[in-house]
């Protein structure tokens, strides 16, 4: 498919390329991890990431526990903190990470 502007009346070549990553920036997940805090010992604060997420804008989340033994699809993300705080003195929380901004197809490059 080609596109013509009103000031430039060549074709330019249709970029399938930045077009794909525009539709990965517009639908991608939007990903968290869920940390859990608690007391090691009495005063000693301790943390750790107990799981990975992708939040959907559909509202609902997967989530997969840092050591890839159990997934969870959840209504929420929320629901997660639930899940991963549920012990006596322990605390879960959501960290957000920020929204793509520069997908690519070069893996070296995603990083």
């Amino acid at each position: 498919m080609d596109t013509v502007s009103p000031q430039n009346t060549q074709l330019a070549p249709y970029d399938l390329d930045k077009e794909l990553c525009e539709l990965a920036l517009d639908n991608a997940p939007r990903v968290f991890a869920v940390t859990v805090q608690y007391e090691a010992a009495p005063g000693e604060p301790d943390g750790e990431i107990a799981a990975w997420g992708l939040a959907y804008d559909d509202g609902s989340a997967h989530v997969i526990t840092a050591d890839g033994r159990h997934r969870l699809s959840l209504k929420s993300p929320e629901r997660a903190t639930w899940w991963f705080g549920r012990q006596d003195n322990t605390t879960a929380r959501l960290l957000w990470f920020a929204a793509p901004s520069a997908p690519t197809f070069q893996p070296a490059q995603a990083a």
